[in-house]
């Protein structure tokens, strides 16, 4: 089999010898690119070939799955599958897997990166104390908080865990209710009394048809005034220029963003760029050295697993 790792996999050189020692061992040919492909062109000639592509974040389009005539299997190193044609994968029979998982407790780590920065205005005392200033805005504490979690699949459960650590009232939406949620003190209740109730609203969905668009302007104008919203999903499931209006006029309290409509850079008039209170990140929230490294130890056992009839982590 070809195997090609058509973008960086965000590990050292070392680990990825390690990672792919027995796939070698096997008689199985591996070609990693150490960057990503500039155009489709380009992707299309690395790729053409292959039985098995693995990727990351990078789109693969109907355009260049068309011309992978021995294409096999599709291996992505990440949890969402939307920059990915899975429906042209199906119709042509294709293994698909993902690497469900790997990232749980960088993303949920960062959701309260995001808030304590929020609360405590840590980017606004930093420049303020490099600035020679001592001037500072009253902090907030999260415990007591109510903390609104939609989407309670792992990286929910995850967030709920922590914010329970933190003193937190759990309050959750999710379409079907979890065991594990309520044990670990969720109150499941609908998205409207979650978004009413809660101080902190923290989204964790995927990109579907159903979620595309969910937290629309009805949606955030249900939130508190004092509340903030947290997305570490995807940047689908959030309707941007209305958050944007919402904190230009303090209906809510402030916002941290980790996904957009689209990879960064944003173009410079995306509305959220100039919203109050916000804090950004440029989609980060899944990488960590332990996530990442996890996230190919998840990769290269699929497509073990796949080759000896065995395979995990079907989409």
């Amino acid at each position: 089999m070809k195997i090609v790792i058509m973008e960086p996999l965000g590990i050292t050189h070392d680990a990825l010898l390690a990672l792919t020692m027995l796939l070698k061992a096997d008689g199985h040919d591996m070609v990693a690119y150490d960057k990503r492909a500039e155009s489709d062109e380009e992707l299309i000639k690395r790729v053409h070939d292959a039985d098995v592509i693995i990727l990351a974040n990078q789109p693969l389009t109907k355009r260049v799955i068309d011309q992978c005539r021995n294409l096999k299997m599709v291996d992505i190193a990440f949890t969402g599958t939307d920059h990915v044609d899975v429906n042209c994968l199906r119709y042509r029979n294709i293994m698909i897997c993902n690497a469900a998982g790997y990232s749980t407790n960088a993303v949920a780590e960062l959701v309260f990166g995001l808030v304590i920065d929020l609360y405590r205005t840590i980017p606004v005392c930093d420049r303020t104390v490099r600035t020679g200033g001592s001037a500072f805005k009253m902090g907030i504490e999260l415990s007591g908080k109510k903390f609104g979690i939609v989407g309670t699949g792992s990286i929910g459960l995850r967030v709920a865990e922590l914010a329970g650590a933190f003193g937190c009232e759990l309050l959750g939406y999710s379409r079907h209710e979890r065991q594990e949620g309520i044990d670990l003190g969720i109150q499941y209740k609908s998205l409207e009394e979650v978004l009413s109730e809660s101080d902190i609203v923290s989204l964790h969905l995927p990109l579907t048809k159903d979620t595309k668009g969910l937290i629309g302007r009805a949606q955030i104008g249900m939130m508190k005034e004092n509340a903030l919203l947290i997305n570490t999903a995807r940047g689908g499931v959030v309707d941007y220029s209305a958050l944007a209006d919402a904190l230009n006029r303090e209906a809510i309290a402030g916002a941290g963003i980790d996904v957009y409509e689209q990879e960064p850079p944003l173009p410079p008039a995306h509305p959220i760029l100039t919203a109050k209170n916000t804090i950004l990140t440029p989609h980060i929230a899944y990488a960590t050295r332990e996530s990442l490294y996890q996230r190919a130890s998840i990769v290269f056992e699929n497509v073990r697993c796949w080759l000896i009839g065995e395979p995990q982590n079907v989409v």
